[in-house]
C-alpha cells in the first residue's frame, strides 16, 4: 500500500507503549485510528481523550467503519497478540495489509534520519535522554521511545520541522532489523529473550546484523566491552564510564548531597561541567551515549548542557515517589539480572549506609528459568529482599518455574520472603527499612500509589 492511500490505521495491541507512540503519531496526521487491546489503562484512556477508537473485547463489530476498508487501512500487531486473535485473522483473511510496529518504525528512517538506542537495557532512558536534549535545541527532533517521559508527559515526539527521529530499537522479535539508523547506540548485549533466540550466540548474531543495517555514512556509538563484533561501514566510536577506554566518557565526576556532576570527553568535543537531572550512576553512560547522539545531529554545547540538568526522567526508571530525609522510595523497571544487578548498586552508592530493601516481580517464566541464579546474585547485593510471583505477560505457566527458584538461590543470612502481590501493602506498613525500592516489568507499578500513600502516612 502506498503511503498516500492510507487514511485509517488499526492496531492489533493499542496500548503497549511502543504501538501507543505511533498510535498518536497517525492521529497528529489526522487519520482515523482505531484499536484494540486486553485491558483499559490510563495510556489507552490518553489514546481515546485524542480521539482514538479503541475496544476492550475481541469483536469485529466494533471495529470502526473507516477501519474496515482494505484499501485505505493499515493495521499494526504486536507480535504479543496471539496467532488466532480473531480480529487479527479477520484482517489477515480480508486483503488488509499487516505490518509490525518495527516496520512502521523502518520506514520513518528511512524517510527522516534515525537516531536509534539498542541494547538489552538501557534503551529507554537513553532514547528519552536523547530525544530530550534535541527536541529542546535548535535541531529539534520526532522521537518513538519506550516509556513515558517526565518532560513531555508522553512517549511520542512530534516536530514536523526536523530530519531527525529517535527510535528505541527493540531486540525482541528481531524487531530491530527492520530499522535503517543513521545513527545508533547500543548500550549491551547481556542475553536475553532467549524464548525467542533460542541461545546466547542467536541473541549476539541478531545484533551484528542490526548494525550492518545502518545507512552508509551513518554512525555506531558503541559501549566498550561487548561480546558482540560489528558488521559495518558506518564510523565506530565506543563509550564508557572510564575514561581508559571509550572514546566518549566522564571524568571529574563528583557524588554527593543528592547530585551528580562529571566532565564530558568526546572527539566532537569536550562539554564540562554537565549536572544530572536524574541522579543516579547509571545515567553517567546512559547520559554520554545520549550526548554523542546528540552531539552528531548537531547540538550546541550550551544546548546539550542544558538539556541534561533539565532532563526529569522516565516513568518507572528510578522514578521516585517518596524522597524525604527519613524514607526513600522509588519503582524502577527492571527486569534483567544485569539491570537488577546495576539498579541495586545504584541505589546503595546513592543512599551508603542506609536500610535498602528491594520487593521484585519477576518478568515471564522463560526469563525466570533461564536466569534465576543471576537474578539471585544480583538481588543478594542487598540484605532484604522479598519476591514476588512471576508476572506472566504473554507466557503460560512452565511447570516447575516459580520465584522459588531465585528465593532458593539467594546467599545464606540475607532477610528474606515470598509473597503474592496483593500482600505487598502490609510487607510496606510493616517497615523496617529507609529506601524500598519495587523492581520488575509486570504490574507491580499498579501498588506505586498505594505504597507512597502508606510510606507518605508514616512520615
Amino acid at each position: 500500500m502506498d503511503a498516500t492511500q492510507i487514511k485509517a490505521v488499526y492496531f492489533v495491541g493499542i496500548g503497549g507503549i511502543g504501538m501507543s507512540a505511533i498510535a498518536r503519531y497517525f492521529l497528529h496526521q489526522g487519520m482515523t485510528v482505531g484499536g484494540y487491546d486486553k485491558t483499559p489503562t490510563e495510556l489507552t484512556q490518553r489514546l481515546i481523550d485524542e480521539g482514538a477508537h479503541i475496544h476492550f473485547e475481541e469483536n469485529i463489530g466494533l471495529i470502526p467503519t473507516e477501519c474496515l476498508n482494505p484499501e485505505s487501512c493499515l493495521v499494526v500487531y504486536t507480535p504479543a497478540i496471539p496467532a488466532e486473535h480473531s480480529e487479527l485473522q479477520y484482517f489477515q483473511r480480508n486483503g488488509f495489509e499487516l505490518q509490525k510496529r518495527a516496520q512502521v518504525l523502518g520506514t520513518l528512517t528511512r524517510t527522516l534520519k534515525g537516531l536509534c538506542v539498542a541494547g538489552t537495557h538501557g534503551k529507554t532512558t537513553t532514547s528519552s535522554m536523547a530525544a530530550h536534549l534535541l527536541h529542546q535545541s535548535h535541531v529539534d527532533c520526532n522521537a518513538f521511545l519506550g516509556g513515558i517521559t517526565k518532560n513531555y508527559g508522553t512517549n511520542y515526539i512530534l516536530s514536523p520541522k526536523s530530519d531527525y527521529v529517535v527510535i528505541e530499537a527493540d531486540e525482541f522479535d528481531r524487531s530491530f532489523h527492520w530499522l535503517r539508523p543513521w545513527a545508533t547506540v547500543i548500550t549491551s548485549t547481556d542475553a536475553d529473550h532467549l524464548d525467542i533466540y533460542g541461545t546466547e550466540e542467536a541473541y549476539l548474531e541478531s545484533f551484528r546484523h542490526y548494525t550492518s543495517l545502518i545507512q552508509e555514512g551513518g554512525y555506531l556509538v558503541l559501549h566498550t566491552g561487548l561480546k558482540m563484533q560489528p558488521d559495518t561501514k558506518a564510523g565506530v566510536t565506543t563509550y564508557t564510564y572510564s575514561r581508559e577506554e571509550g572514546d566518549f566518557h566522564a571524568e571529574n565526576v563528583k557524588i554527593g548531597n543528592g547530585e551528580i556532576t562529571f566532565d564530558l570527553v568526546s572527539p566532537l568535543g569536550n562539554i564540562p561541567g554537565i549536572n544530572l537531572g536524574v541522579p543516579v550512576t547509571v545515567n553517567i553512560e546512559n547520559g554520554i551515549a545520549a550526548m554523542a547522539l546528540a552531539q552528531l545531529a548537531g547540538a550546541t554545547e550550551e544546548e546539550i548542557r542544558q538539556g541534561m540538568a533539565s532532563f526529569s526522567g522516565v516513568d518507572r526508571r528510578f522514578d521516585f515517589h517518596v524522597r524525604t530525609p527519613q524514607m526513600v522510595y522509588l519503582s524502577d523497571y527492571a527486569h534483567h539480572p544485569a539491570e537488577i544487578r546495576q539498579s541495586i548498586l545504584s541505589v546503595k552508592q546513592l543512599y551508603e549506609g542506609r536500610r535498602v530493601k528491594a520487593i521484585f516481580q519477576p518478568h515471564l517464566y522463560s526469563r525466570t528459568r533461564d536466569f534465576y541464579r543471576e537474578f539471585a546474585e544480583a538481588l543478594s547485593l542487598l540484605d532484604d529482599v522479598t519476591i514476588v510471583d512471576i508476572y506472566p505477560a504473554r507466557e503460560l505457566p512452565i511447570p516447575g518455574i516459580t520465584s522459588k527458584l531465585i528465593y532458593d538461590n539467594l546467599r545464606p543470612g540475607i532477610k528474606r520472603e515470598m509473597c503474592h502481590k496483593e500482600e505487598i501493602p502490609d510487607i510496606v506498613r510493616r517497615g523496617g527499612f529507609d529506601v524500598l525500592v519495587t523492581l520488575g516489568a509486570g504490574d507491580i507499578d499498579d501498588y506505586a500509589p498505594l505504597i507512597t500513600q502508606i510510606l507518605n502516612e508514616k512520615a
